[in-house]
């Protein structure tokens, strides 16, 4: 079982759950993070600091974003738009860096519109 990060993420992109999990497995893409379900060690630490309550529990995802459960795991699994090989599993965000790419499904989603007077 693993955390999971939701739609409500996408666009926003906080961090402040990045900097709360202690075993460095949250990664940044371009418009959302993801939780590595291999690397996360389920201590629930990501959850309470999100400001837009995008991470929930693998078994505590609401139905309209479950699809969101096997995108997280796409990430590390498929080759990215950016990337010439798949993540896989490298023991650790920060090592990694910002990726600067998403899965199909956030890319698919719709960017918000810039504000007024922008």
């Amino acid at each position: 079982m693993a955390y999971v990060i939701a739609e409500p993420c996408v666009d926003v992109m906080d961090r402040a759950c990045v900097d709360e999990c202690p075993v460095d497995c949250i990664y940044v893409g371009e418009r959302s993070l993801y939780i590595h379900p291999d690397e996360c060690v389920d201590c629930g630490a990501c959850e309470p600091v999100c400001p837009v309550e995008a991470i929930y529990y693998e078994e505590d995802l609401p139905e309209r974003w479950q699809i969101y459960l096997e995108d997280n795991a796409r990430f590390f699994t498929e080759t990215l738009a950016t990337r010439s090989a798949p993540l896989g599993s490298p023991g650790g965000a920060a090592k990694v860096g910002d990726v600067g790419a998403d899965t199909a499904l956030v890319t698919s989603l719709p960017r918000p519109e810039p504000a007024p007077g922008s």
